[in-house]
């Protein structure tokens, strides 16, 4: 019988030091190895670039939590999402992408990958029609978040792969926002599994990183030769601080799920809340696709209030508890408006998210607390 999640996310890939019984994966703070004759490396290691052991004992982990094979790191997200499209994408390529993505990820596809012959359409992932539309004979890659950032709308995994791959394209998940814990998009037919694990695996605000997780050998092989020509990798301190949070992920996210609950059930009685944005509410458009795939329905939040952008401003800049700050996935909560902060390089754009919004990174503190900094912060 297999372990547990949450073994497997303390186990794996950390197994006591050889040399010293050390229980916890040691800092390789090194560029280089000593080699046993020209061509003799001790493990495999040459050159940090290339791997590291803390690297290695971050990737398996992630590889497992995943469910894949092969898992890289990356020195950011956004770094393991250009290698990503680089390995599975040429010049005349076209691409898919959410017409609500994550403002990077629009703005990497469009500003960077256009101007070396890379095509892409939005369109809503959650209707299956309007993907069918989208994807053209060159289509190479349906890029997928879900839930969405930051309008949280959710897509069905399995039903997209089934779509994507009749087409002859492969299917990459963004999962950053439900955490290997909340959503195994591999199991539902994903080809490629992206991160950020600068959020929820890390966990505590204080790391950048990326990773990818894949099935494919001939992708993984094209990943690993990106990962290591480009050079985006994580420094070994980063890679012993993510995995130090990902020991924690399966207690946190639970509590992410349980406050962000409370919180959205105080925010949905509020006179000055308009629409408030959850998977987990039965009114929400996705929550049926949500409560298949997903074990609970995460810590994001998001919702527009009465009064237009100025107000949501306001409500931004009046928390105190709610810390103003762009990233999520963190033990504290935080408060954001998309349309000046993570989404500001959309506007404009059919991406261009409402100016009333305002999302939530829902922390780990007392929900009561948090819903009377909600309550104060909304007049």
């Amino acid at each position: 019988m297999s372990d547990g999640f949450a073994t497997r996310a303390i186990h794996v890939g950390q197994e006591p030091d050889r040399s010293t019984g050390s229980v916890i994966v040691p800092i390789h703070a090194t560029s280089t190895y000593a080699q046993d004759g020209v061509g003799g490396l001790r493990d495999g290691f040459e050159y940090s670039r290339t791997g590291n052991p803390t690297r290695r004992a971050l990737e398996e982990c992630l590889a497992s939590l995943e469910g894949g094979r092969h898992g890289r790191a990356f020195a950011s997200g956004m770094a393991a999402t250009d290698v990503a499209l680089r390995a599975l994408l040429r010049p005349g390529d076209h691409v898919v992408i959410p017409d609500d993505a994550y403002g990077g990820t629009f703005r990497l596809v469009d500003k960077v990958l256009r101007e070396w012959g890379i095509e892409h359409t939005p369109a809503t992932l959650s209707d299956v029609d309007a993907v069918r539309a989208a994807i053209r004979p060159n289509t190479r890659v349906v890029w997928c978040e879900t839930p969405t950032n930051p309008l949280l709308n959710v897509v069905d995994i399995a039903a997209l792969a089934h779509l994507t791959h009749d087409a002859g394209a492969k299917l990459a998940v963004d999962n950053t926002f439900a955490s290997p814990y909340l959503q195994a998009p591999i199991e539902l037919g994903a080809d490629l599994v992206q991160h950020s694990t600068t959020k929820y695996l890390g966990g505590h605000s204080d790391v950048v990183g990326g990773a990818l997780v894949t099935n494919d050998d001939e992708l993984a092989e094209r990943i690993a030769f990106l990962q290591n020509s480009a050079g985006a990798v994580p420094g070994p301190f980063d890679a012993w601080l993510t995995l130090r949070g990902i020991k924690t992920l399966a207690l946190r996210m639970e509590k992410h799920s349980d406050n962000a609950e409370r919180v959205v059930e105080a925010l949905l009685g509020h006179p000055k809340v308009g629409r408030v944005l959850y998977p987990g509410l039965p009114g929400h458009p996705g929550h049926d696709v949500a409560a298949k795939q997903m074990r609970r329905f995460g810590g994001m939040v998001s919702f527009t209030v009465e009064g237009g952008e100025q107000a949501a401003l306001d409500v931004c800049a009046r928390t105190r508890l709610f810390t103003l700050a762009e990233s999520l996935g963190g033990v504290e909560s935080l408060i954001e408006h998309p349309g000046r902060m993570t989404h500001a390089s959309v506007v404009g754009s059919a991406l261009q998210v409402p100016d009333e919004l305002i999302r939530l990174s829902v922390g780990i503190e007392e929900a009561d607390d948090l819903i009377a900094d909600l309550t104060e912060a909304l007049g």
